[in-house]
């Protein structure tokens, strides 16, 4: 009695395993999406004074063919500014948030050392028009689904193929409900082993994408490092999602996960 107790536990978990992590196959973005490498924060080269997530850094990767990836958060009067840190110190050495300032005071500061401004989504976007695609993420500061309706609309003004990837499920389900034409993607990695700060519960939800059940992404994008995971094998295997790598810094890093059928979002390196 107790073994058919326990197989039937080993039944249930197995069967919320698998749907949990479910993804939404055949996205029509895909014919073009999968057929370019993203630069990281655009194709910066700091040693030569090309900051991250620059206008001259996206202006790069798209004269080398390249996609890029950029992240975007909201400033505190609504405006899209594209940055990865909430925090400016590390990219222009002010110890300010830019979602507590406006538009106009971001706009005072240089990334870097260079001369080189913080960029609003609106100044990136037509860089890319008629070239090569964006992977937009969506950087949540307690602001889900404003952020990505902003973002959303924004978008919506230029000719630009994209897709939207965010850490936060809360995002994605604004999507899925709201703009549910939008390839949108789960960005993760092993946040238990990261030590993030979540609690435990939500490190190992977040690791194994079990947000995926009401999401349901098109693709998920895992760091590189971490991607033999089998939430991810039953994500891209048994539901098709496709799979995304971050970051990759090596030819033979790029190699190993392309010929896994995956994306790349690479830096530091050209391809």
């Amino acid at each position: 009695m107790i073994g058919w107790i326990l197989l039937g536990v080993v039944a249930v978990v197995v069967l919320f395993w698998m749907v949990a992590v479910r993804c939404r196959h055949g996205h029509p973005a895909w014919a073009e999406l999968r057929r370019y490498r993203y630069a990281h924060r655009g194709l910066h080269d700091k040693k030569n004074g090309i900051p991250e997530n620059s206008l001259a850094a996206f202006r790069r990767a798209a004269e080398h063919g390249y996609g890029a990836e950029l992240d975007v958060h909201l400033t505190r009067d609504g405006r899209l500014v594209v940055i990865h840190d909430d925090s400016l110190l590390r990219t222009a050495g002010v110890d300010v948030k830019a979602s507590a300032l406006t538009a106009q005071q971001l706009s005072a500061y240089r990334l870097e050392g260079t001369e080189e401004k913080i960029p609003f989504l609106e100044e990136v976007l037509p860089i890319f028009q008629g070239k090569t695609p964006l992977i937009v993420e969506l950087k949540v500061e307690g602001n889900a689904e404003k952020l990505a309706q902003a973002t959303c609309q924004m978008l919506d003004q230029y000719k630009v193929q994209y897709c939207i990837e965010s850490f936060h499920p809360k995002a994605l389900l604004w999507l899925k409900r709201h703009r549910p034409e939008i390839c949108r993607g789960q960005l993760s990695q092993n946040f238990i082993k990261e030590r993030s700060g979540l609690p435990w519960l939500a490190a190992a939800v977040m690791t194994n994408v079990f947000t995926n059940l009401v999401t349901c992404p098109d693709f998920v994008a895992y760091h590189w490092k971490d991607r033999r995971r089998l939430s991810l094998l039953i994500a891209t295997k048994l539901w098709r999602g496709q799979e995304v790598s971050w970051t990759i810094r090596s030819a033979e890093e790029m190699r190993q996960v392309e010929c896994d059928g995956c994306l790349s979002i690479f830096e530091n390196f050209m391809p």
